[in-house]
């Protein structure tokens, strides 16, 4: 069986919340402490969802959340932060006080990806994008190299330079080589002729 909701949700408010509902969740809080998500609601009198008044808190109504814009410090540690733990935005929030994770992933993707674009680099790899392409492109052209050599070379074991028919056969053949197709044709070309015949005696 799953878990069985945190609250009746035919009985809790939706949407944006009140002034007077931010006031009741902060004084429960501040007299009882945070957790009890659950049970919250119903003793603080609030018609609200246990996760609902969670996040509300966390997100919006810590005395120790920061307010305002991120700083150039705070945009270099989120910066490291990912490059060594990745989309892992909770983790990330430990080390930057006053900053909730959601916040944190939502400046991101909104921000920092494109200052760091614009930096040329990866947001994802953290590499830059110019020597990354460069190495790929060097990689390519080095593959085609290597290929236009490898069909322009001759087999090995053939016997002599592969050539095109269009070429003189005189320059085809290396100086002090021996031509086999002459040699190979000489027999064919030479006409037949009788045996010689043996001396006559002289009388």
């Amino acid at each position: 069986m799953g878990r069985s909701p945190c609250c009746e949700k035919a009985h809790t408010n939706k949407g944006a919340w009140t002034k007077e509902e931010d006031e009741r969740l902060v004084a429960y809080i501040n007299a009882h402490g945070e957790g009890g998500w659950r049970s919250l609601p119903k003793a603080a009198g609030l018609q609200r969802c246990g996760k609902s008044c969670r996040l509300r808190w966390i997100n919006y109504l810590r005395p120790d959340l920061k307010r305002g814009n991120f700083t150039d410090e705070e945009d270099d540690l989120i910066i490291n932060l990912h490059h060594l733990l990745g989309n892992k935005w909770s983790l990330i929030a430990g080390k930057l006080p006053g900053r909730t994770d959601n916040e944190i992933k939502n400046y991101w993707n909104t921000h920092i990806k494109r200052k760091l674009l614009a930096r040329g680099v990866d947001p994802k790899t953290h590499r830059q994008l110019a020597v990354a392409a460069a190495h790929q492109a060097s990689s390519s052209h080095g593959n085609e190299q290597q290929t236009v050599v490898r069909s322009s070379c001759s087999p090995e074991g053939s016997g002599g330079a592969a050539h095109s028919s269009d070429d003189d056969d005189s320059a085809a053949v290396p100086h002090g080589s021996i031509d086999l197709n002459l040699s190979l044709n000489q027999p064919s070309q030479q006409p037949s002729s009788p045996p010689p015949s043996s001396p006559s005696p002289i009388s």
